[in-house]
């Protein structure tokens, strides 16, 4: 689903304008970025929990030609999904 869609959907869920639903929606991604830039963790009820997590700097081997490199730390988005999300998901046909 693109944004456009994900804003036509809330409009017609909730009947607001679709500009007021996109500075809305746009508001929200914003402050969770926001929140994630200060390395707070964000939860949702009934769908999940974004956290920043940093993954340790390491030593990899490239396989074919046996090298070892360093491979920096870094920074990952983690997501949990809620066990609301989880048994939702489980009862979704393929």
């Amino acid at each position: 689903m693109k944004h456009k869609d994900l804003t036509a959907a809330l409009q017609q869920q909730t009947g607001l304008p679709e500009k007021q639903v996109d500075d809305l929606l746009q508001a929200t991604i914003d402050t969770m970025i926001d929140l994630l830039g200060e390395d707070k963790v964000v939860s949702v009820q009934s769908f999940g929990t974004l956290e920043v997590r940093k993954k340790n700097e390491r030593i990899s081997v490239h396989p074919g030609t046996g090298i070892r490199m360093l491979v920096p730390p870094k920074l990952v988005l983690n997501f949990k999904q809620s066990p609301v999300l989880k048994e939702k998901l489980k009862n979704v046909r393929l």
